[in-house]
């Protein structure tokens, strides 16, 4: 078996493996320098690139090519070209330059851009990353890519995060040359991404209109079981889950994921798969391969995968916790305490600028994670609330204290923490035990972000992560660059940073409504929703921010809050309607059908005799007659409601709107009809119940 995963990992990549034994050996060298040096690629180099690159996947059973992109949808694009070009007597090449592996040109009209271009105006580019590999995915060569308009602005997900990768790879840099390492040359964040989803059976899916519209439950009463018993978490695997995680094994060891751990998660129907760590971009990429062939995966297995955040209510949603590190290139992780004073201290400065850049830009973490779907998971019993806090343990509070105060440690054999003076205590990889219900947690020598939601793309927060650490990194460098008592400075700084920023530390239930009021006397941000947080998207301390370190030019900022208050009133009004429209044409006629016949059992039951008790009947129909109406006129509220938004056109009117008035119909509209479901006749429901589907895979 250990020989069978060997050959086919990476089987489908363009990897360095395969450029090493294909490409010359100058071309080689140029090329690894691009990657490593960002330098630019000699056209005359990538045309050799570009017909090995081709070679390679026309042996491997590819017939096209695609500039593999990541617009603002938060999903991958690509548009197939093939290799074959015609020739005069009739006949055909294979072709493929330098020039095509490059540069693309995708119709761009139809992709969010939040105001960037016209409608009309559809040119795009697309730019090959040579940093990331290609690969081969349903036989066609698959060419990591970013995407702009023709004036140059970023519409991808890619564009910022590699430019916040070179930022916070520079700001790295100035510090380790403050603690004397002149030899790393580069500092990259590498990421970890645990992905949790859904497997229920395809035709499950497809009986229920608001799975396929949707992605998620928008009716379903609560069933007996949930996972109250927490059964199925860690529980032995049901066979057919098992032979769907061994083919996508096998998938994405092919394509160079490296899938590691996969369990059952909490909720009956819910598991987990965690691939191991990677530098953030290359990891960013792999998770959009993940979701992409979950969902093939599941579907050879007649199953569907369901990435939302929140498809079953009342039971855990699916979050995809990003673990963030920060990693030299010759594998030093900057995260991990070190065993020496020198490592130590300078542990004490990333660990410090990452409290600073989570405290003084709550907001921005907060917006990273803004989806309509996210925003039914956030505080529920599965995942941590929408306020910011950091979890780093008791140990490391403890020290932090000690520094602040300059007062003893807990361990008396090393008396007054000194920075650069004094070693820390050997960590365990968990200093303590983990808080589930913080959005952001040290756990031994990375930080676990834990707010995303299953569907969301990574890029997004680590975007934004990368550019709020090298800020604090590129405060910290400036303030100790050329100072004369480089200790007695270090000491000053730490000591001020933990002062000012220890509020957003955190080490309890971030569940209570005790930490609410707590939270809010320290002035930490609670936004709920995302119209909430994107509210401060543009403030202008995080349009500098973006802007000083030319990670999105305020233009680009602007157009990427107007595309996601678009997205949440377009997938809120997507929901309204389809509510409508099954209460209309499944939930009322279903609930009319059993009171009719009841009334006739009941007629029945008479005729037998006058003294035989019909109350089940008269009461059963009386109930749901009530819950009829009722839901009727919750159905016209919303249609009402769902209409009126159409004609709104701001995109901050529209997402208000959806917030404030067409949820709450929704809300109100789902409780009758979830009352109807848990009192009508299972034989005459129109599709199959949370029961049905939660527990029918075997």
């Amino acid at each position: 078996m250990e020989d069978k995963i060997t050959e086919i990992f990476g089987a489908d990549v363009f990897n360095d493996k395969v450029m090493k034994e294909r490409l010359p050996e100058d071309v080689y060298a140029s090329l690894k320098r691009t990657i490593s040096m960002g330098r630019s690629l000699n056209l005359s180099v990538a045309n050799v690139v570009a017909e090995e690159m081709k070679n390679w996947a026309m042996e491997n059973g590819a017939t096209h090519y695609t500039h593999w992109f990541q617009p603002m949808t938060g999903i991958t694009a690509e548009k197939h070209d093939s290799f074959v070009s015609p020739l005069e007597n009739g006949g055909a090449i294979s072709e493929f330059s330098g020039k095509q592996l490059i540069k693309g040109e995708p119709d761009a009209s139809s992709f969010p851009s939040g105001g960037l271009r016209a409608t009309f105006e559809a040119r795009g580019y697309t730019a090959w990353d040579p940093t990331s590999y290609a690969f081969i995915k349903n036989d066609v060569l698959c060419i990591p890519t970013v995407f702009c308009s023709y004036s140059g602005e970023s519409l991808d997900k890619k564009t910022p995060l590699l430019r916040s990768i070179e930022v916070i790879g520079k700001q790295a840099l100035r510090i380790l040359r403050l603690f004397g390492d002149e030899t790393t040359k580069r500092v990259v964040p590498s990421v970890g991404a645990e992905q949790e989803y859904f497997l229920i059976r395809k035709e499950d899916y497809v009986a229920r209109r608001d799975l396929l519209y949707t992605g998620r439950t928008l009716f379903g009463a609560r069933p007996p079981k949930g996972q109250q018993l927490n059964d199925h978490y860690f529980g032995s695997i049901k066979p057919k889950v098992k032979e769907f995680m061994s083919d996508l094994d096998v998938a994405l060891w092919r394509l160079g994921v490296c899938a590691k751990t996969e369990h059952n998660e909490a909720a009956p129907a819910q598991h987990e798969l965690a691939p191991l760590y990677t530098t953030v971009n290359t990891a960013c990429d792999h998770n959009q391969i993940m979701m992409d062939t979950m969902k093939r995966v599941a579907s050879e297995h007649g199953l569907i995968c369901l990435l939302h955040e929140k498809p079953f209510e009342g039971v855990n949603g699916s979050g995809k916790h990003n673990n963030w590190s920060l990693t030299t290139d010759d594998g030093q992780n900057l995260l991990d305490p070190g065993k020496t004073p020198s490592e130590n201290a300078q542990f004490l400065v990333f660990l410090a600028a990452t409290i600073a850049a989570v405290d003084d830009y709550q907001d921005l973490l907060r917006i990273s994670v803004a989806s309509p779907g996210n925003d039914h998971r956030l505080g529920a019993a599965e995942a941590p609330p929408a306020i910011i806090s950091m979890f780093i343990g008791d140990e490391l509070t403890a020290i932090l204290d000690s520094i602040e105060n300059g007062s003893q440690y807990h361990d008396e054999e090393r008396g007054v923490m000194s920075i650069g003076v004094h070693v820390l205590p050997k960590f365990p990889k968990d200093t303590s035990d983990r808080n589930r219900t913080s959005p952001f947690a040290f756990t031994g020598n990375k930080f676990e972000f834990r707010m995303p939601g299953s569907a969301l793309s990574i890029a997004g927060p680590n975007t934004i992560l990368n550019t709020i650490v090298a800020e604090e990194l590129s405060r910290i460098a400036d303030e100790l660059e050329g100072v004369e008592d480089f200790n007695a400075a270090l000491n000053s700084l730490i000591r001020r940073i933990i002062k000012e920023h220890k509020r957003i530390i955190y080490s309890g239930n971030g569940y209570t409504k005790d930490w609410e009021e707590e939270a809010a006397r320290r002035g930490l941000s609670n936004y709920k929703t995302l119209p909430d947080a994107l509210e401060h998207m543009c403030d202008r301390k995080n349009v500098e921010l973006f802007e000083r370190h030319r990670i999105y030019t305020e233009k680009e900022l602007v157009s990427r809050r107007e595309i996601l208050l678009e997205n949440y009133a377009t997938v809120i009004g997507i929901e309204a309607d389809t509510m409508v429209e099954m209460i209309r044409k499944e939930i009322l006629p279903a609930s009319v059908r059993y009171v009719s016949a009841l009334a006739s059992a009941a007629l029945t039951k008479r005729r037998v005799s006058e003294n035989i008790s019909i109350d089940f009947e008269e009461t059963m129909q009386s109930k749901l007659s009530d819950l009829d109406d009722s839901l009727y006129r919750a159905a016209e509220r919303l249609a009402a409601s769902s209409e009126k938004l159409r004609s709104i056109e701001s995109f901050e009117a529209a997402a208000s709107f959806c917030r404030d008035t067409l949820i709450p119909d929704m809300e109100a509209a789902r409780g009758f009809a979830d009352e109807i479901e848990s009192l009508t006749d299972r034989s005459v429901w129109p599709y199959p119940t949370y029961g049905d589907i939660l527990f029918a895979i075997r």
